[in-house]
């Protein structure tokens, strides 16, 4: 197992040579081969995967994470579609920018580089083996994944099919790598590689995210939890607040943008929580509220502490009546993870305050949380949506898979 994550950690580390120097025409043709294996191989990863669904199903995963787990033609078919929308994008490395002339004569600018070779540990979404090798890909980085074991099958038919198009355009097959052992000592192992790996992104539960960050000495960029929360104002179209609320909670609600929070301003409490209770319980949700939720909504669960803090990533919500927006900003802020919260309002000042003063990664105004995804927003796919503030923030695509590094052009000068 050790010496399988040391060989593929070195095999990253070459090929990752040869993918810097690729054109963008090779790297998008590339990905537009990835896109026809994955037409022509559709019913053999379907097969797969369905093995992993009977496997999981016996060993009593979860719906939630059945749901994340499965792959259909549809899923397929949209896998496809963010490959071919990343192959639109305009590749990054090789960006000249931010030109300076200092008094010394010297031409100093920056220039988009690849991070290297990049680690990616992520659960039972197989969707993510492509997504996360094809963004790596095209930014000019070399990727070693390593998946859930409850994907694995999916998951190496997967990496076979991008493996296949490498081969194609005869570039090192070590491009992409996958840990294939689904022992869990080999995440340890692979925490270590510091002299191939440049970063780690992890993918998944919180506590998964917090072992990484913990005990690895590879750089880690932080995938967190999305504890997500809506906030109607008093001055909200109700309406339109029912439709967000319903979509951000129910649409689906396995994903780590769905809203797992709703905040209502006092002013409206009566008027928009039975419509909106009413809603959701047919739809299966379990409501848990504060002490006035519970006084206008029938059946309502008493909430607990804990719950502020809780991502459900099921059918559950807790609801809050709050007295104003400030109460609303400082409830989020205290209680969210900082990925994504969003505000229904018919106020432009309490909208922009909102915007200003909540600290994540996305914030909206009149729009669903379930919006904080690369696709939706055009960067073509993702390869995590980071919560922590240093080198990247929010959906992570092309751009911020790469660094910079300064490039000085001089006439013969030496320094005084």
């Amino acid at each position: 197992m050790y010496e399988e994550v040391l060989i593929k950690s070195q095999s990253v580390k070459k090929a990752s040579g040869v993918l810097y120097n690729c054109t963008t025409a090779k790297k998008n043709s590339l990905l537009k081969a990835i896109n026809l294996y994955l037409r022509s191989e559709t019913p053999a990863i379907l097969a797969a995967n369905r093995i992993d669904l009977d496997c999981a199903e016996k060993t009593g995963l979860s719906k939630v994470m059945l749901d994340r787990l499965t792959l259909n033609e549809k899923r397929i078919q949209q896998m496809m579609q963010g490959v071919r929308d990343v192959v639109k994008l305009a590749d990054p490395v090789g960006k000249v920018f931010n030109k300076v002339k200092p008094p010394n004569g010297l031409i100093v600018e920056k220039m988009r580089v690849p991070l290297g070779t990049v680690g990616i540990i992520y659960e039972a979404r197989p969707n993510v083996t492509v997504d996360a090798s094809v963004l790596c890909l095209k930014s000019g980085n070399a990727v070693l994944l390593r998946g859930g074991s409850e994907a694995i099958h999916t998951n190496k038919i997967l990496v076979d099919v991008i493996k296949m198009a490498l081969k194609d355009l005869k570039l090192p097959v070590g491009c992409v790598e996958f840990i294939e052992t689904t022992d869990r000592a080999a995440v340890m192992e692979m925490l270590k590689q510091n002299r191939y790996l440049d970063v780690i992104i992890p993918r998944g539960s919180q506590q998964l995210i917090s072992f990484i960050q913990e005990n690895s000495v590879v750089p880690v960029i932080a995938h967190g939890e999305g504890n997500c929360h809506i906030y109607i104002d008093s001055s909200a179209d109700l309406l339109k607040a029912e439709e967000i609320v319903f979509n951000a909670k129910t649409q689906r609600p396995s994903v780590c943008n769905a809203a797992e929070k709703l905040l209502v301003h006092e002013k409206i409490a009566t008027r928009f929580l039975p419509r909106i209770a009413a809603r959701l319980q047919l739809a299966g949700v379990e409501i848990r509220g504060d002490e006035r939720t519970l006084s206008i909504i029938r059946n309502a669960k008493p909430v607990d502490e804990s719950d502020w803090k809780k991502e459900y990533l099921d059918l559950i919500i807790a609801v809050k009546v709050v007295k104003n927006l400030n109460d609303a900003i400082e409830h989020i802020n205290q209680y969210g993870s900082h990925h994504s919260d969003a505000i229904v309002t018919g106020s432009k000042a309490n909208g922009e305050k909102f915007l200003r003063e909540v600290d994540s990664a996305a914030v909206f105004v009149n729009a669903s949380t379930r919006f904080t995804d690369g696709y939706e927003f055009g960067l073509g796919a993702e390869i995590g949506i980071s919560t922590q503030k240093l080198h990247a923030r929010g959906p992570m695509g092309l751009t911020e898979l790469t660094s910079t590094k300064f490039i000085v052009h001089g006439k013969g000068q030496v320094r005084k």
